[in-house]
């Protein structure tokens, strides 16, 4: 199992450049960035996790500008969105950036996804709430024909453009895996269908354990004819216990991504050392 980060980049977190070096040099695998757009005022919808909003979501960078800085200066570490809103790109321009991203990391790309929980915002990209989820899925199959064919071309609901032309493919061969984020057992569901990976937060309101879901994942992906290395488990947590990272690690979890405050490097570097001992530990 592996050891990520998580981070919210803003204007007053550490730079991505520096954690992205800090995290190389001491062997942590990757850095995942999520996004928000903007954040209506008013607006009504509520934070999976019950709580109120933080700061750091109105404030957060995009997350492919600053996984660009993070692969110039860096030659290992994974680099992944937790998550991209593919509900609020267009799905033409998107297939570009994850293309070009893959090709100036040198293939070290995760294409990390989810269908978003603020209506509000997604309203002000002209997305239906109610139909988020197919929206989705069928802007992830445009863009997998966009890196996988000379001339693709879609046909669908939501999505529909004739034969084009455009490059970069990505480096990953077919295409960087496509890991999607959700709860148990829709999120699952959707991972199963159109997924190279499952990404359940670990925080939410009705997990007692994310990881007791494992099992029945596993059943579900092989009733659909996905065998379970296909699949591979990311787990996003604010929490690294030893304990439940052994857990994790036991029932066959392949990373974790500790979510980290967008702090200054004087609180940050303590943190990725810790991350690091607990990965050794894991690996011993």
């Amino acid at each position: 199992m592996q050891l990520g980060v998580g981070i919210f980049f803003t204007d007053y977190s550490v730079a991505p450049a520096a954690l992205a070096r800090a995290l190389e040099a001491r062997g942590l695998e990757s850095l995942w960035v999520p996004e928000h757009s903007h954040i209506p005022l008013g607006g009504a919808s509520a934070m999976p996790a019950g709580t109120d909003l933080p700061k750091k979501y109105y404030d957060v960078m995009d997350p492919f500008v600053c996984l660009s800085v993070a692969a110039a200066v860096t030659t290992k570490l994974l680099l992944g969105t937790g998550i991209c809103l593919v509900v609020q790109r267009d799905p033409i321009q998107t297939a570009k950036l994850v293309a070009s991203l893959d090709q100036v990391s040198g293939g070290r790309f995760l294409f990390g996804v989810g269908n978003g929980w603020n209506a509000e915002e997604m309203a002000d990209h002209g997305t239906d709430f109610k139909t988020r989820h197919r929206l989705a899925r069928e802007r992830i199959l445009a863009m997998k024909e966009i890196w996988t064919r000379s001339k693709p071309e879609f046909r669908g609901e939501f999505v529909d453009f004739p034969p084009m032309m455009t490059w970069p493919k990505p480096v990953q061969k077919p295409h960087p895996p496509v890991i999607v984020g959700g709860a148990f057992p829709q999120g699952a569901r959707r991972a199963i269908d159109y997924g190279q990976g499952w990404m359940p937060h670990a925080s939410r309101p009705h997990y007692p354990d994310v990881s007791a879901f494992l099992p029945e994942f596993h059943t579900m992906a092989q009733a659909a004819g996905r065998a379970p290395g296909e699949l591979p488990v990311t787990i996003w947590s604010p929490k690294t216990e030893p304990d439940t990272l052994a857990r994790w690690r036991d029932r066959g979890v392949a990373r974790v991504i500790a979510e980290l405050d967008s702090a200054q490097e004087d609180v940050i570097l303590p943190t990725l050392d810790r991350l690091a001992e607990l990965q050794r530990r894991l690996h011993s």
